[in-house]
């Protein structure tokens, strides 16, 4: 058996330190990152005690474009909605804030739409897999609140702004659509096609200046392809 000199003894104190001021680095950077979202948590609250919401309301979360669907009310009529979206999250961040938002609700069905997990940014993004584990881990959730509530997603869109890292998007796409043929009751609703021109890039009327959110002829395209997946469902 080899001896533990005093030789290793050094390199070994210098990785356990190494190692431990990783973790602590990690886990201060998630907190922070979770914390950021702590305002959009209590405004939620504070609309949870000024609305009775209907049990058959459809529930629509996610990231900025949910957030920014100023017309998603007057969209889903006669289905009564509660709008729950939070800009810039990611799927880590609705897992972590899920049974502070969602868990209290009475839902007839769920709508997902999170487009920030790939980015462009290499420090931050997740690989394809990886976002597509969190999609099913936030199904899995879902269902421990409500069994039978239909849970839509909606692809995630291909945008100017993010096109260098449209093969990976693309990639998590697939792997979701297909996540979504493995459950019961969980539909994927494609919406590329909407957006890509003829060229084969997005378009940029249908976005905001900032070639990434919504506009308003965005949202009409959104709204009538994402209603010919729910009125069959909820009628």
């Amino acid at each position: 058996m080899q001896k533990f000199t005093s030789l290793h003894r050094p390199y070994a104190s210098f990785v356990m330190i190494a190692t431990l001021l990783f973790f602590l680095s990690a886990s201060a950077a998630t907190a922070q990152t979770h914390s950021d979202w702590e305002p959009a948590m209590q405004e939620f609250e504070a609309l949870d005690l000024q609305h009775n919401y209907p049990d058959e309301s459809i529930f629509f979360t996610g990231s900025s474009s949910i957030r920014l669907w100023n017309t998603l009310a007057e969209n889903m009529l006669p289905y009564p909605v509660i709008q729950r979206g939070f800009g810039g999250s990611k799927m880590p961040d609705l897992l972590h804030y899920a049974d502070r938002y969602i868990s209290g609700h009475t839902f007839r069905a769920l709508v997902l739409f999170v487009a920030n997990d790939i980015t462009g940014n290499p420090e931050t993004d997740l690989t394809p897999e990886r976002t597509a584990g969190l999609f099913e881990d936030f199904i899995l959730k879902i269902r421990d609140y409500n069994r039978d509530a239909p849970i839509f997603i909606i692809q995630i869109t291909p945008t100017n702004s993010r096109w260098n890292v449209w093969p990976k998007i693309s990639r998590a796409n697939a792997l979701i659509a297909r996540l979504c043929d493995r459950y019961d009751n969980v539909i994927f609703i494609p919406t590329k096609d909407l957006f890509l021109g003829e060229t084969g890039r997005p378009m940029d009327e249908l976005f905001r200046d900032d070639r990434l959110h919504l506009n308003e002829k965005g949202y009409a395209l959104w709204t009538n392809r994402i209603r010919s997946y729910l009125d069959p469902v909820m009628q």
